[in-house]
């Protein structure tokens, strides 16, 4: 295991933070949501265990760090900040999860962004600070991204980034009350060796 090596640890481009998610968070986190409860909805994780529910705010939280601890998860909550003197404010989360170790070096990375603040680049920035930080600090080789088919808006932020399309996966997980079918899409390390960062900037 590689423990405090990996992880906590604190992201940053010009006025976006990636760091980790906290208790006190809880308000902002929960206030954010519920504006965006609409929006992120559709797409949500939900329990497939009848009359089971998602964990609360403080049990995510609590599972996430125990995660981070066995190296197997970097849970991030993503921040823009507003001035000098205000603290960056949450405007969504990502999550880089199902890290494997071995000779895979792989991970899995899932986000959602603040609907008031879409169409700035605040997603594909995040999740290329966050894969350029696995393949570059942490020797990972591949990450992967699984969106719904009808998901347009986060199909863009694999798009604009270059991650290629692997194909569909049936029935992959349990979202808004059903099994609902994925596209995956991945990247690999020698794909971006300028720093995936770097190529997304560029293109600006």
């Amino acid at each position: 295991m590689l423990g405090s090596a990996i992880w906590p640890v604190t992201l940053e481009c010009g006025d976006l933070v990636l760091r980790p998610i906290r208790y006190r968070d809880r308000a902002e986190w929960n206030e954010v949501r519920s504006r965006n409860a609409d929006w992120i909805g559709p797409w949500e994780a939900t329990n497939p265990l009848s009359g089971a529910d998602l964990p609360s705010y403080a049990g995510m939280v609590r599972s996430l760090n125990q995660q981070a601890r066995q190296d197997t998860a970097l849970p991030f909550v993503i921040t823009e900040r507003q001035g000098s003197r205000v603290p960056p404010a949450i405007v969504g989360q990502l999550t880089v999860s199902t890290i494997i170790w071995g000779s895979a070096r792989m991970a899995t990375l899932g986000y959602w962004v603040d609907a008031d603040r879409a169409g700035r680049g605040i997603a594909p920035t995040a999740v290329a600070m966050a894969t350029d930080h696995c393949f570059r600090v942490l020797g990972l080789h591949r990450m992967e991204i699984n969106i719904r088919p009808e998901n347009r808006p986060s199909r863009r932020v694999v798009e604009k980034l270059g991650f290629r399309e692997e194909g569909l996966r049936r029935r992959y997980l349990h979202i808004a009350g059903r099994w609902a079918d994925h596209l995956s899409f991945a990247l690999t390390a020698e794909e971006v060796p300028e720093g995936l960062l770097h190529r997304w900037l560029a293109t600006r």
